[in-house]
């Protein structure tokens, strides 16, 4: 009786670690057709490492299952080409999506606020064009969000400020038009600020001086003018801080700063600045070299 007993135990062990992969490998009717979408419109057959449709959606490079959900979604340098749908707002259960280092074009999907459950949001190196969403800011649990490289234009939506989780923004490399919006000051997690290269003007907002984690900020080669903000010198954890090759009247704010806490410090004003002249190339190599910290994480 005893050994029946352990052979049914056994049986049903065996069922529910069945059903358990089973479970783990299925996925929504519409979740599916987002992936499906996606891999139309952005040229599945031509990817370097395709989907094989007929087989399990566990399989497929770079999808992330959980409880029958797509929790991340990894396409990093994959030749994904053609236009993101407005389908992939259906993977609300997405915590992760790199599309990075591809040749997407288009706009960006208005329906990518709808991925409320996203901490981080790679599009950087791809051929994007349009405006930030104004709705940018429902993404309310986003660390990170880098999209440097694109064609993107309009002004910085004032509701990335709601993103208190952010710790990594970086817009660099664009064509982004108009004032740094003062809710930035309001993103206390930023540890990296990447706005360099693009066509901003007006003041820098004195309320970047309450970002007391930033490490890094990257304004160069903009059309900001006025005088640097005294409350600069609030950010004792900066290690980076290049703002040149703008139009700013006063460096007034710098002197407020401790240049020794510094590993690169690129102003116009060669009086405060320790450090060579600022280079363009070797920016572009070091923002490109983000490429290589991105190696695939599903292999």
């Amino acid at each position: 009786m005893q050994l029946k007993l352990t052979s049914v135990l056994s049986n049903m062990f065996v069922f529910v670690i069945g059903l358990n992969a089973l479970t783990a490998s299925v996925v929504s009717v519409k979740e599916k057709n987002a992936l499906l979408e996606l891999f139309s419109e952005t040229k599945g057959v031509q990817w370097t490492t395709t989907w094989d449709l007929n087989a399990s959606v566990s399989t497929w490079k770079g999808v992330e299952l959980k409880n029958g959900h797509v929790v991340g979604l990894n396409l990093f340098n994959n030749n994904l080409t053609g236009s993101l749908p407005e389908s992939i707002g259906e993977l609300k259960s997405l915590t992760y999506l790199n599309l990075a280092f591809n040749n997407i074009t288009g706009v960006l999907p208005k329906d990518i606020v709808k991925l409320q459950e996203l901490r981080v949001l790679k599009l950087e190196m791809n051929r994007l064009k349009g405006a930030l969403p104004n709705g940018i800011g429902k993404l309310e649990n986003l660390e990170e969000l880098s999209m440097f490289n694109n064609f993107l234009s309009g002004s910085i939506p004032n509701s990335l400020g709601a993103i208190k989780t952010l710790k990594v923004l970086n817009l660099s490399s664009n064509n982004l038009k108009g004032i740094i919006p003062n809710s930035i000051g309001n993103l206390k997690e930023l540890e990296v600020l990447g706005l360099f290269e693009n066509s901003l003007e007006g003041d820098i907002p004195q309320e970047m001086g309450n970002l007391g984690k930033l490490k890094e900020l990257t304004l160069a080669n903009n059309q900001l003018g006025g005088e640097i903000p005294v409350e600069f010198g609030q950010l004792a954890s900066l290690k980076i801080l290049q703002i040149q090759n703008n139009r700013f009247d006063s460096f007034t704010g710098l002197k407020q700063m401790n240049t020794d806490q510094f590993l690169v410090f690129d102003t116009d004003d060669k009086t405060l600045s320790p450090y060579n002249e600022f280079d363009l190339e070797k920016v572009r190599t070091r923002m490109a070299d983000t490429k290589f910290e991105d190696v695939d994480d599903n292999e």
